[in-house]
């Protein structure tokens, strides 16, 4: 018996590798009803391209909730197993790919691309269900049997690259601790023209010294317990921590003058390094909360540190096999070392990590 129930949308036709596919704007309350995620009807094939990270569904739906005014989503792609028929605006030639599609309400769809975005847009409904009237852009291609479905899925994600925290720190004007960053490094110093602010590497080549994820990440490690201060008191604390910093570490201050490369300090020394500013920035937090008054005047102490990469005590803290190790616990202990150097006393989390250290390298020895 033919199907007498069928979806209407607007669309647009076109052509992709010879064959007919169609571009809709689809509500997003119909986006849960269509393409729902049944695991068990798809095949095994399938289904395991298609398991879905259900932790990341709480965060995509609160950035829709939270910015309702200023969210942005870009297409689902889907295969249909099922006839799609696509009825011209006009006989006009200028409508000739621009219409109405009619697909069967029991067609199965698949989603190629967007499950989490499908999920996230169920979730975001049942608190906002007005956004039910807003519009999201569906792309469907005709896949009879579901034959071609698993090479999209392989082809959609083939050449995807996932965006550089640095990058997405650079760009992010919702994110007040991304605000911050960039406000960092254009008010201290040393950071402001040696600061790679669209990758979370540098090249051994590079004329720059930090990342603005390096900084990022370390500012976070040195504000962890400031939340009694609001974010422009947080912001100026930083500034003058980090430019006070700068001003205790000499070789910072050559690469900034132009007397050293910025390649070859970073070559050479360990204290440019993310995990370095991190264990700068725990190290901070402590110093600050014991000597509010008086801080400055303990970082002197940073002056007399050896920096230099091939220092024993750096390995197991800062690198691993003569290599650079942005690990957490490389941060702890790193900053555990930096803490004595500046007469801190450790936490007993920080007494438990250097004794496993310390255990650690005795069984090397051995």
């Amino acid at each position: 018996m033919q199907n007498a129930f069928y979806y209407n949308f607007p669309a647009i036709r076109g052509i992709q590798a010879g064959k007919e596919y169609f571009i809709s704007m689809c509500p997003m309350r119909i986006i849960p009803k269509i393409f729902l995620f049944d695991e068990e009807e798809l095949q095994p094939e399938i289904r395991a391209q298609r398991v879905l990270n259900k932790s990341r569904i709480p965060e995509i739906s609160s950035y829709i909730v939270q910015n309702p005014e200023a969210y942005v989503f870009s297409a689902l792609t889907a295969s249909v197993d099922g006839n799609i028929e696509f009825s011209p605006a006009s006989d006009q030639p200028v409508h000739y790919n621009l219409g109405f599609i009619k697909i069967p309400m029991d067609a199965q769809f698949i989603i190629n691309d967007g499950q989490h975005r499908r999920a996230a847009i169920e979730a975001a409904l049942k608190e906002r269900p007005e956004l039910g009237d807003e519009t999201i852009s569906v792309v469907f291609f005709v896949d009879l049997g579901l034959r071609r479905s698993q090479q999209m899925f392989a082809d959609l994600n083939r050449y995807s690259i996932r965006t550089t925290k640095s990058l997405s720190l650079l760009y992010d004007y919702r994110d007040p601790y991304a605000q911050m960053a960039r406000e960092i490094i254009s008010e201290v110093h040393v950071f402001n023209g040696l600061t790679e602010t669209e990758k979370s590497t540098i090249s051994n080549r590079s004329n720059k010294l930090f990342t603005l994820s390096g900084i990022h990440n370390a500012t976070l490690d040195l504000l962890q317990d400031k939340n009694n201060l609001d974010l422009s008191s947080q912001t100026a604390l930083a500034i003058e921590y980090w430019n006070e910093i700068s001003k205790n570490i000499n070789e910072w201050q050559l690469v900034k003058k132009g007397e050293v490369s910025a390649a070859e300090l970073r070559k050479d020394y360990i204290h440019a390094h993310a995990v370095v500013l991190s264990a700068i920035g725990k190290a901070g937090r402590t110093l600050i909360q014991c000597y509010p008054h008086d801080w400055k005047a303990k970082l002197g102490q940073l002056k007399v540190i050896n920096w230099h990469r091939n220092n024993v005590q750096w390995e197991g803290r800062a690198l691993i096999g003569g290599k650079i190790s942005n690990s957490r616990n490389n941060i702890t202990l790193m900053a555990i070392e930096l803490k004595r150097s500046l007469g801190l006393v450790l936490s007993v989390e920080e007494e438990c990590a250097e004794k496993a250290y310390i255990s650690s390298k005795k069984v090397g020895l051995a």
